[in-house]
């Protein structure tokens, strides 16, 4: 199936119908043998990617204005106050959790109690700032001085937030952030760390341990995507080059590495050749992104970046999706981490970003970040 075939939208709207039937009172995470087994509403609630279902549904509430990716959306939001009121369990994730659920909700439906959520959320998120730093800190516990790359596409509701209330705090924790991850997470070739540790009282660069990836010192594919997604969301935020330039490498070096193994990224660039391990979820992020940078970059340049992303969905949609409507996931082959026990499986993020970028190919994707 072409990526812009007609019947694609059918095809996937059929697929997303019989999910819901399935599992509306459930949170998707990876299913199992065709089958969303485990509900993280039950498991843990506060779980970083417990956002993208809902995300999802508002993505294809927002193109196709059906009431039922509305109600189900809305459902999995209200359900998502638990873990806010909780709190212990929330980490630097919660942009992922309440920008594509509440804001989401609020842009689209002008739900004012969804615009408190995201309030809340962009809070706690900048209450993690470390100001000695300059970084968000990662996760709980022992790792104070511990930032990651993924966080770049939680600044998105940082943001928002600056921008819907007028109050530039918040933008600014988010440059700042961006900032750092420019110094001690980035590389000059356009690879990324996954983990920076830091010294929480100076801000001195510590270590950076192998995180995800294969080692220390590889290159795990979907930290890359988040940077090429993430840069270009600080890039159109703020207009700041850096970024921009950022982005751009990011991207390049994510597509240098996928053109050798047909357009669909191995768990770590720098990973032994064998065996291969795949992460379709990486690709997924990464073709959002790159079409997020094509509306960034020169005119000359943009031909570049969408001929890449067009590629790398069309690898996606040729070798690694299930449009089974009776079996549950659409995009397979995800993994979590190199070496995790969740590998080759479909996982909610790809699906999120699989739906993403095939609505936004078509003009009809809400523009979530």
């Amino acid at each position: 199936m072409n990526i812009y075939d007609d019947s694609l939208m059918e095809v996937l709207d059929r697929k997303l119908r019989a999910e819901m039937e399935r599992n509306a009172d459930k949170i998707p995470y990876i299913a199992h043998d065709g089958r969303y087994e485990t509900d993280m509403r039950q498991k843990n609630l506060s779980w970083w990617t417990n956002g993208f279902w809902a995300g999802m549904l508002w993505q294809m509430y927002h193109a196709t204005h059906d009431p039922l990716y509305r109600r189900v959306a809305e459902k999995t939001e209200g359900w998502l106050d638990e873990a806010m009121e909780n709190f212990l369990g929330l980490h630097h994730d919660v942009g992922f959790m309440w920008r594509l659920s509440a804001v989401a909700d609020y842009s689209l439906t002008g739900n004012e109690k969804s615009r408190v959520r995201a309030l809340h959320a962009a809070t706690l998120l900048a209450g993690r700032f470390n100001l000695n730093g300059q970084y968000i800190r990662a996760w709980n516990l022992d790792k104070p001085g511990w930032m990651i790359v993924d966080c770049l596409m939680n600044l998105s509701l940082l943001y928002w937030a600056s921008e819907e209330t007028g109050d530039p705090r918040f933008g600014q924790i988010a440059r700042a952030h961006a900032d750092t991850a420019l110094r001690v997470l980035a590389r000059p070739d356009g690879s990324t760390n996954h983990i920076a540790v830091l010294d929480p009282d100076s801000g001195e660069l510590l270590s950076c341990p192998a995180g995800q990836g294969y080692s220390e010192g590889s290159s795990w594919s979907r930290g890359q995507a988040w940077a090429v997604y993430g840069y270009a969301i600080s890039a159109a935020h703020t207009g700041e080059q850096r970024y921009l330039d950022a982005a751009r490498r990011a991207a390049n070096y994510f597509i240098a590495n996928v053109a050798e193994d047909g357009w669909v990224s191995r768990v770590d660039f720098r990973s032994p050749q064998t065996p291969v391990y795949l992460d379709t979820t990486a690709t997924a992020c990464t073709v959002c992104g790159l079409l997020a940078l094509e509306e960034l970059v020169t005119a000359e340049e943009r031909p570049l970046y969408r001929r890449a992303a067009e590629k790398m969905l069309q690898a996606l949609l040729d070798g690694h999706c299930d449009w089974d409507p009776v079996r549950d996931g659409i995009l397979q082959n995800g993994t979590a981490a190199y070496g995790h026990e969740d590998t080759h499986v479909p996982i909610i993020y790809g699906d999120y970003f699989l739906v993403e970028s095939l609505l936004w190919l078509r003009q009809k994707a809400f523009r979530a970040w």
